[in-house]
């Protein structure tokens, strides 16, 4: 079940604002094209940034998320028809064979059992064509993104296009390592609604990804820094073995 965050008819459509400026986006661009990929699934896609972005330098993407009333914003956005949006996880992905599978925005966090991530894992070898790509970014658990976002209380408030003026607070509400859960906030000014969104990441270290992709039929190619917050995150490159 996909946190409300991504999943409410509410919150949804907001999401992009609160998010930014997609700047980590620029980096799987440069990938898609240091690979040669024409053919790129997007899984997790969210509010679909790197979709649009992908289709817009003529790859052709498929688009995958569990969030209806994210793909909804997804499609809803100029150029959408270019895209072929699928409404479902890995699991509901029909036989594909594209070059290079792509997770951003730390979506790997969301699997938090071994069995989920392995599963997962399985779905997308099997999506990839032979010796195809798989690239992700997570985390580095030494970062310990929990405390600084422990220490920011201080609430955002936006005024977002169509929405009017919306307030965000977050609030970490447990930490019990590999696993930090926390809680996002809404309240919309326009009719006062709140409401709020539980997630909870599993923080997996660099050895323990990389076995994991071995166990499941890849090979690892690269293990990079994310450009635009360094020291903060690892990016896998991988490869299907056969």
């Amino acid at each position: 079940m996909p946190d409300a965050i991504f999943a409410h008819p509410r919150l949804a459509p907001v999401y992009d604002a609160f998010d930014g400026s997609r700047y980590d986006l620029n980096a799987y661009r440069t990938i898609v094209k240091q690979l040669g990929a024409r053919t790129v699934l997007d899984v997790g896609c969210g509010t679909g940034c790197l979709a649009h972005l992908l289709a817009r330098d003529d790859i052709t993407v498929i688009a995958l998320d569990p969030a209806k009333a994210s793909l909804e914003v997804a499609r809803a956005k100029d150029g959408a028809a270019a895209v072929t949006w699928i409404h479902g996880d890995t699991s509901s992905l029909p036989p594909l064979d594209v070059d290079l599978a792509v997770m951003t925005g730390n979506a790997a966090q969301v699997f938090i059992t071994d069995e989920d991530w392995a599963a997962t894992l399985h779905s997308i070898r099997t999506a990839l064509r032979r010796q195809g790509y798989f690239v992700f970014e997570t985390r580095r658990p030494e970062a310990k993104a929990w405390e600084e976002w422990a220490a920011e209380t201080r609430p955002v408030v936006l005024d977002v296009p169509g929405m009017g003026e919306v307030e965000q607070r977050r609030e970490v509400t447990q930490i019990d390592l590999p696993l930090v859960s926390f809680r996002y906030t809404y309240t919309f000014a326009s009719d006062g609604l709140r409401v709020t969104s539980d997630s909870t990441l599993r923080f997996r270290t660099r050895d323990e990804v990389e076995q994991s992709l071995q166990i499941n039929g890849y090979r690892m190619l690269d293990v990079r820094d994310a450009p635009d917050r360094p020291g903060r995150e690892y990016v896998f490159l991988a490869q299907r073995t056969n």
